[in-house]
């Protein structure tokens, strides 16, 4: 039988599967998504509406209708240790903040989730910078809730334990001192943490999307869900639509009020957000490096480099 092209994974996904360091599991698991969609499509009695394109790269979301007609949107995660513990994140939110889980699902084929329906085409990044920060901030003030004591969710110190061995490993050797550095502000930060909230872990604008739920106009998506300090969880968004900063005048300048500016709002010691920033931002940027990518990667650590 043909395969269904309907089935078939976006490209983004498969494109980000196939980046270094590539997890056998995860590819292993992209060359069975088709029926793994199918499979689950038919075992929750979902009728396809469409795979979401572009989409994410990590996971698979499909527009589908349960069997009474509500809508609702499936969710097939690579089985990658960040990705592992969206469903308990999304269990402990409960709705709150982000989209809420219907039901979920965990095999030794991966894992399936049934989120309720946001509008996956309409994401904080379509409304301008200023609107969109501050409607970031009110959605991830509300995610900062302390997880439960027996939670199962990596800590920051943990989730960042291998990628330090990772990056000496990979990086280009004119980057190693700006590395060395980034690891440096790294081993500080966690030597005097106080915080233990439950974080998103990629808290960016384009994961929070807009609602028709009534309770919410925006709610976030796609946690990788990490306990530690809100620092971390602003780090990532402190670098957002890092294209058109780098195309306005003065791109330092905006970058480091911008620092300022959310650490203000939220209340979080400037310095340890410019640190964590400053280390996320490195990370990131010797990954795509690693993965072939010079402009982003240089783009990244550039950026790094301004605070």
């Amino acid at each position: 039988m043909a395969p269904d092209p309907s089935l078939a994974p976006p490209q983004r996904l498969a494109r980000a599967l196939a980046k270094p360091p590539r997890d056998p599991a995860a590819t292993a698991w992209l060359a069975d998504l088709p029926r793994l969609l199918r499979r689950q499509l038919d075992h929750w009695r979902l009728t396809l509406e469409r795979v979401v394109t572009p989409g994410g790269r990590s996971s698979l979301v499909a527009l589908v209708r349960q069997a009474d007609g509500e809508p609702a949107a499936l969710k097939l995660p690579a089985p990658l240790p960040a990705t592992a513990q969206e469903p308990a994140a999304l269990a402990h939110w409960d709705g709150l903040g982000a989209a809420r889980l219907l039901r979920a699902e965990t095999a030794t084929s991966g894992t399936a989730l049934l989120l309720e329906r946001l509008r996956p085409e309409v994401s904080l990044r379509s409304l301008p910078e200023p609107k969109a920060e501050l409607e970031a901030v009110s959605t991830v003030r509300r995610l900062w809730v302390p997880p439960a004591p027996d939670h199962p969710f990596a800590t920051v110190a943990e989730r960042t334990r291998h990628a330090a061995t990772w990056l000496r490993s990979v990086a280009p050797e004119e980057v190693l001192p700006l590395v060395d550095e980034a690891l440096e502000t790294r081993e500080a930060l966690l030597a005097d943490a106080t915080e233990e909230l439950l974080l998103h872990g990629d808290f960016r604008q384009g994961s929070v999307l807009a609602a028709d739920t009534g309770r919410a106009r925006w709610l976030t998506v796609g946690p990788e869900p990490v306990v530690g300090e809100r620092a971390y969880d602003l780090a990532r968004l402190v670098r957002d639509r890092l294209h058109d900063l780098f195309a306005s005048g003065g791109a330092a300048a905006v970058a480091r009020r911008r620092v300022t500016r959310l650490a203000d709002a939220l209340e979080v010691d400037p310095d340890r957000l410019r640190g964590w920033a400053r280390y996320r931002a490195v990370e990131s940027g010797v990954r795509h490096l690693a993965a072939g990518d010079r402009t982003d990667g240089e783009l990244l650590l550039e950026f790094a480099g301004w605070l």
